[in-house]
């Protein structure tokens, strides 16, 4: 499959980037991405649909589906027009997220760009490479995740850059501060994983073996 072509911003365009494998993408990544939208007052999110997790051991399913769910499942949102899904880290031939915001920021130098995450990356962002200058190179918007409040909060990275944590009246202004700086967003919780759903999918064929079971990923 080609690679989707990288879209054409405006000079002080505001982008949040929301980057993951969406194996398979769900109603809890439309209502991140939608509650984005909203609170941080950015022109678009781009869904980076990554070719693999390096902290995930599994092989996600192929990209060129992954990529058609997310465009079926966000496609008829009111939304839509400000959702762009794509394989940019593909494309850029970038697996971590460090080396894919420097490439994307090298390339759109007059574009304003936000990292978007669950707090349970965030929790974990101490495992990513070169972590401490992901934080320093781009602003970052935290998303809740049930059960994983106490454990974000706590992380290292947390930790380490509370002095930059903005209060979530800034959310809208974040785009343009300069790194570090980020911003726990409030919004509903959704317990949705995409881990969850693969492991439901494939207990659903085992149940049904000579039935086709339509996978999400």
């Amino acid at each position: 499959m080609r690679s989707s072509a990288p879209p054409k911003f405006f000079p002080g365009a505001k982008v949040a980037l929301f980057g993951g494998s969406f194996d398979p993408p769900h109603d809890g990544h439309a209502l991140v991405a939608k509650a984005a939208l909203r609170a941080l007052s950015v022109d678009y999110v781009w869904w980076l649909v990554s070719p693999q997790n390096p902290l995930k051991s599994h092989q996600p399913g192929p990209i060129a589906t992954r990529l058609a769910n997310v465009r079926h499942m966000t496609g008829d949102l009111p939304e839509a027009r400000r959702f762009i899904v794509t394989d940019e880290e593909r494309r850029l031939g970038t697996q971590f997220a460090i080396d894919t915001v420097r490439a994307l920021k090298a390339a759109y130098p007059h574009v304003d760009f936000i990292w978007l995450i669950g707090a349970d990356s965030l929790a974990q962002m101490h495992r990513w490479k070169n972590w401490q200058h992901m934080m320093a190179e781009i602003p970052m918007a935290v998303y809740p995740r049930p059960g994983f409040a106490h454990k974000a909060a706590l992380s290292p990275a947390a930790r380490a850059f509370e002095w930059a944590r903005l209060p979530g009246a800034a959310a809208a202004q974040l785009p343009l501060y300069q790194a570090p700086a980020w911003v726990v967003l409030d919004g509903a919780r959704s317990s949705l994983a995409s881990s969850g759903l693969r492991k439901a999918a494939k207990t659903a064929a085992k149940r049904n073996p000579g039935k086709d079971t339509k996978k999400g990923d």
